[in-house]
């Protein structure tokens, strides 16, 4: 009875780190509704590394269970769906009415159908199927960051926005090919020209955080085009030489 209880007590770590992710979620929504949008968006960024630490350390723990795995796409849902959709629509699209709420609508849905596919589809392959929805929440985020940070403003490019949230819904439910940081362990050793390389990458963001982070999950978002332009290149290739 005694192990059962110590057993248990053990999966607490996981869950908690998905709590503070849904409350990252839930502070975002009142930051939006409130027009704090920069605080709204710094949100959801710290909900993305609650989310990555709660995997992380229920594998390292080998504390993973269906419940963890349910409650956390629940509180992905809140924190990457209704939160980024939300604080897009109060930030910039609320003046394009149906337009812009029916944007945040189809982010949100496909975002979950997006958890939905991934927590049902059985898949041996390290990447993910799709754009993975705390990367599309992460766009919305560090352009709100960047816009902040380079103080113009994001009315005039309010279309721009519109296609953006379209795109990123798109790409959430689509099969284009992303890779995934589960291969990246925080327990493992590491080799020092990579520990070098990740150590440059933080001086980097470090300085100039809201540029360099647009930077980076701007290029995540299109990695998945461009692997697709190579996988079908490739193809043609073995085609052609295979026919040959």
């Amino acid at each position: 009875m005694h192990k059962h209880n110590v057993k248990k007590s053990i999966y607490i770590l996981p869950n908690l780190f998905t709590t503070m992710n849904l409350f990252c979620g839930f502070y975002s929504i009142l930051a939006s509704v409130n027009a704090r949008f920069e605080a709204a968006a710094i949100a959801i960024l710290a909900g993305t590394l609650f989310d990555l630490m709660d995997g992380k350390i229920a594998r390292a723990t080998n504390t993973t269970s269906s419940f963890g795995m349910e409650y956390d796409s629940l509180a992905d849902l809140v924190t990457f769906g209704l939160a980024p959709a939300l604080l897009i629509l109060l930030w910039v699209l609320e003046p394009m009415g149906r337009y812009g709420w029916c944007a945040g609508f189809i982010f949100l849905t496909c975002g979950a159908l997006r958890l939905a596919r991934f927590n049902t589809t059985a898949s041996t392959s390290s990447d993910f199927e799709g754009l993975p929805i705390p990367a599309a929440a992460a766009m919305c985020v560090s352009v709100v960051l960047f816009f902040f940070e380079i103080q113009v403003d994001p009315e005039p490019f309010r279309v721009v926005w519109l296609i953006m949230m379209f795109m990123l819904s798109f790409l959430m439910v689509s099969s284009l090919r992303y890779k995934s940081l589960k291969k990246i362990s925080l327990f493992k050793p590491m080799k020092f020209n990579k520990l070098a390389g990740l150590i440059l990458v933080l001086a980097a963001v470090a300085t100039e955080p809201f540029i360099f982070l647009f930077i980076i999950f701007s290029t995540y978002v299109m990695s998945g085009l461009a692997l697709f332009v190579v996988d079908q290149l490739t193809h043609k290739r073995k085609t052609e030489t295979h026919i040959g």
